[in-house]
This record gives C-alpha cells, structure tokens and sequence, in this order.
C-alpha cells in the first residue's frame, strides 16, 4: 500500500545541478499569498472569495515573505518534478548550495546575493499561512510557514557545504500531483516588477495555452492579488503593464466590462523555441530588490 506524504520519513534529498524547465505551483498561482511590494509588509493578507479563504500573517523582524522570496519554491517545485519523472526518490527536507539555487533563479552569486537569499529564506520561515484550500471539510484550515525550518550546512573543518530545508506538507503534497504544476517560461525570473510577476503567474494560470484567451476585470484582480495599493493606483498599474506587454509568451489588452467597468484580456502568442532562445545571464541585482 503506497504510504501519503504525510506519513513518509524525511530523508535528505539532494537537488540536481543543471537545467530543468522552472515549474510553479498552481495554487500559489490562483491565489494572493505573498507581498508584491519591495518594502517590508506587516499587514496580513486576509482573503475570502466563496470558500476560499487565506490568512497571511508575518512577523515585524522579518516581514512577509515576497513574490520574488517564491523564486526559491519556484525552484524547488521544479527539482521535485523533475527528480519524480526521472524516477528518483525525493523529500520534503532538500539541500543545496546557494549558487544552486540562485543561478536557477536568475541571479548572480555575489556575496550581497547569498546574504537576499538568507533574508528570503528568514521570510518564508517566519511567515505563516492558514488556508482552506485543498482542505477535505469546509471549516478545516491548514496552517504552516512557507519553509519549516532551513539550515546552513558545514563540514568538519567549518567549511560551507550549503543549506538545507524542509519545505510544508501542503507544498510538498501539491507538488508531487501533476495536475498542480504548471511549467513557467524561465523569462518570468526577469520581470522586476512585484505586480507583474504576479499577473504573470495568474496570467499562466488561467489563461493556459487557450487560443481564446482569458479576462478578469479590474475590481477581481485587484482584490485576488491581496495588494495594499488603492484601486486607482493599482488599474493605473495594471494600464501600464498592458502598455509595456512585458509579460512572455502573453497579449494583454484592456476591454471595457459591464456598465463600462475595465477588464483585463489576455491571450498566448507564439513565443520563439528553446533552440532559438539565448541564454539569459543572471541580471543585476537592484538595490532595493529582495530576493
């Protein structure tokens, strides 16, 4: 009898160097989850939209875990999926070098680098989530931090050997379904705006590959993406983001909605092969980026 994810023992999974295609997780796609600001946020994120509901809650040391802090489930969710189709045994509790992890995501392995990573890692530790979501009975929430606990690993003689860290049984148990992940273009790690990644990620989400696209008014995004950002300053945004069409492989448009309320199109567009892509080379780091 196969034994669920909750009842597996911990072993130590080792991650994989090289390329694999990046894989986000599709409920943190749908769903307002982490800060999109570049500045500390303290404010929870409490959401409610038929029976969902999240509660997102961060402490004053660190903060909430950030958009650009999910890179880093981005890129577990991608080794998990990867070593799972490959037919390898994989684990909750991961380990890593920090160049691992920050090539992957796009960024350079600069000293100031590591020390954003470490932070990112105190955020999604220190952050926690209770969620309805995927939850049997309607009342029931699980509640867990983004990351349980995370280590910095040494030999004997003191010398770094990389982190370790063990990721939520929420996480972890959507991940390994595959009808929950969802492959991302790897052009994604350079968008640089909060409110872009996240449009992207629900952009890929429901727009998919459908030839007829998608589109959601202004007043749902507004609130799906737990924003602090008023509603005029957030459709001004969005505006601009149609205008710049930064988002890959995607057309975005703006459409007046019932009673002339605006509505947010998009629809995917060929995007060149992977053959035909150049190597993107990590971009450099602005000074009041997270990770």
């Amino acid at each position: 009898m196969r034994r669920s994810v909750d009842d597996q023992q911990l072993e130590l999974f080792r991650a994989r160097p090289g390329h694999m295609a990046p894989r986000d997780a599709q409920d943190l796609m749908s769903w307002p989850f982490f800060s999109l600001a570049k500045t500390p946020r303290v404010r929870p994120i409490d959401f409610r939209m038929g029976e969902v509901t999240i509660l997102v809650e961060a402490t004053h040391e660190h903060g909430m875990a950030t958009i650009w802090d999910a890179d880093v489930l981005i890129w577990a969710a991608s080794q998990i999926v990867d070593a799972r189709d490959r037919g390898l045994r994989t684990s909750r509790l991961m380990a890593a070098t920090p160049y691992e992890i920050l090539s992957f995501i796009g960024r350079g392995d600069s000293a100031q680098n590591y020390e954003r990573l470490k932070a990112g890692l105190d955020r999604l530790q220190s952050t926690t989530v209770a969620t309805s979501i995927r939850q049997p009975t309607e009342r029931r929430r699980h509640r867990f931090s983004w990351i349980n606990e995370w280590k910095e690993r040494a030999d004997g003689a003191g010398r770094a050997r990389g982190i370790e860290l063990i990721l939520p049984d929420w996480f972890y148990a959507g991940v390994m379904l595959d009808a929950l992940v969802l492959t991302i273009d790897r052009e994604y790690f350079a968008l640089t705006g909060g409110l872009e990644r996240w449009l992207y990620r629900l952009v890929r989400k429901h727009g998919g590959r459908q030839n007829h696209g998608w589109s959601f008014d202004f007043r749902h995004l507004h609130l799906k993406s737990g924003s602090l950002s008023p509603y005029k300053r957030f459709a001004f945004e969005l505006r601009d983001i149609v205008r710049r069409q930064p988002l890959p492989g995607y057309q975005l448009a703006c459409i007046p909605g019932a009673e002339n309320e605006p509505r947010l199109s998009f629809h995917p567009v060929a995007i060149p092969t992977a053959s035909a892509r150049r190597p993107r080379a990590p971009r450099q780091q602005h000074s009041g980026d997270k990770l």
